[in-house]
């Protein structure tokens, strides 16, 4: 590997890498010394020629993503060194234990690996490439992974930058799907190859724990459920009844396997498929006791925000409206985006459009093995608040 090229920075915009920020934005170019390609790795100095990091060259408006601030090239060395540090803080954090053994392993800018998401599945590692740059040292990377975990590696899979659902397995034998895992003891049924993103969205996990605490002996409404999790929690918490919605059929079925797997009745807790929106506008009020929203990504530009933001405050308002008097709404955000601000505007601006009284329980985010770094802002991407909902 080589440095393909050098990005000079503008004065006025050093100081933000300098500050450890792990984005070059096209915005803060003064020029191009060579002609780079996607993925290329690019040195980027100061407009006099001083050195500040390195990186993997974009041609969006994220021109580099930042591999390290030091002088030194990406080699195998350097990937066992980044992957053996993302390995020892989740082991650190307890991970895998008997009872879990799903988690994020690389967390993107959060493990100085920006664009590379790696989840683990009882020994089956997959990986998710977000940038060029990185799918072409998917070799280093995969090397290093064998190296730093060992006997707690049965597998690697790998998908594609442009996903389009294509996998490979890099590493090992791929198990049979959907792959059994465990959270808190739990069991879920994880399909990499058809489900969305890695196949489980184990940022939640801490909240869906949480959930267990509000209820017992409760009505509990899981929307956009997915493969079920916040439900299968809800149950283990002793919900009464649980109702989960989502619009893909496919997850659908997964979560009443979910259900099954765990001893709860999907006949008992039905599994719906159906628009969040069209749910919550027909059905009754004072049904629920809890309700659950957790919606993919309403915005991934920053020129989506604004509707982003009032889709938040109709869903919110919906849901707070249609909630028994002392229930409880949880609500999430996962739009990089929308910040933490805008998420809680929204919510609140829907609960005064529903007419309600509405106290802040607790406010929420991912996962602790979501790692992101305190010189990034972005990646600190899932929202969620707890809310108090009375007549």
């Amino acid at each position: 590997m080589e440095v393909k090229a050098v990005l000079r920075i503008k004065t006025g915009k050093v100081e933000a890498i300098r500050r450890f920020h792990p984005w070059v934005f096209s915005g803060a170019l003064k020029g191009i010394d060579g002609e780079p390609k996607e993925g290329d790795l690019v040195r980027i100095e100061t407009n006099h020629g001083a050195f500040l990091a390195i990186g993997h060259y974009g041609a969006g408006s994220i021109a580099a993503r930042i591999l390290s601030w030091e002088v030194e090239l990406p080699d195998a060395a350097f990937w066992q060194k980044r992957i053996a540090s993302a390995w020892a803080y989740r082991t650190s954090l307890g991970f895998p234990t008997e009872y879990t053994n799903v988690f994020r392993l690389i967390h993107a800018e959060g493990d100085l690996c920006p664009g590379l998401i790696a989840d683990y599945f009882d020994g089956v590692v997959v990986l998710e490439f977000h940038s060029a740059g990185m799918e072409q040292a998917s070799e280093f990377i995969c090397g290093a992974i064998q190296k730093v975990l060992g006997e707690n590696l049965k597998a690697i899979i790998a998908g594609s930058k442009k996903g389009d659902g294509k996998m490979q397995v890099l590493n090992g034998e791929e198990p049979a799907l959907p792959y059994t895992v465990l959270e808190n003891n739990l069991k879920f049924q994880v399909d990499w190859r058809q489900g969305q993103k890695t196949g489980f969205f184990n940022d939640q996990r801490d909240n869906r724990r949480k959930l267990m605490d509000f209820v017992q002996g409760k009505k509990v409404l899981n929307m956009f459920s997915y493969t079920g999790a916040f439900s299968v929690y809800a149950k283990a918490g002793g919900a009464s009844e649980v109702i989960s919605v989502d619009a893909s059929k496919r997850a659908v079925e997964l979560a009443k396997i979910n259900m099954a797997a765990n001893g709860f009745s999907p006949d008992e807790n039905p599994c719906i498929v159906s628009d969040a929106m069209e749910y919550l506008k027909v059905m009754p009020e004072n049904e629920f006791d809890v309700i659950v929203l957790d919606p993919p990504a309403y915005a991934k530009r920053s020129d989506a925000r604004h509707n982003a933001i009032q889709g938040y405050k109709r869903l919110n308002a919906e849901a707070i409206s249609k909630l028994k008097s002392g229930g409880f709404l949880f609500t999430f955000s996962c739009s990089q985006v929308v910040e933490r601000h805008h998420f809680n505007s929204a919510v609140m601006a829907g609960a005064l459009s529903s007419g309600r009284k509405v106290r802040v329980v607790d406010q929420l985010s991912q996962a602790p093995c979501h790692a992101h770094s305190f010189y990034h802002p972005e990646g600190f991407y899932l929202k969620g608040l707890i809310l108090h909902v009375e007549s």
